[in-house]
């Protein structure tokens, strides 16, 4: 008898981008906080970063330290 397989959820990296303005008067992005997490979508990926970007940060707007999210997958096709 074999043990059942272990389905294991995809791995998400959520970016918190920010809008600044360089030294030569150009914008540019940073990232403020990058967090890796498994969860059954991007959309969920997105919603549990924010959580976790606001106690982190102690605030309960995600917005006042970056401009945009940014979610991707992190399990990168070889």
């Amino acid at each position: 008898m074999s043990s059942p397989m272990k389905v294991s959820m995809p791995r998400f990296i959520v970016r918190f981008i920010k809008n600044v303005l360089g030294d030569n008067g150009q914008m540019d992005e940073i990232c403020q906080t990058a967090i890796e997490l498994d969860a059954p979508n991007g959309r969920e990926a997105e919603l549990q970063a924010k959580e976790r970007f606001c106690g982190m940060h102690a605030t309960h707007d995600w917005s006042l330290h970056a401009d945009r999210v940014k979610v991707d997958p992190a399990d990168f096709p070889s």
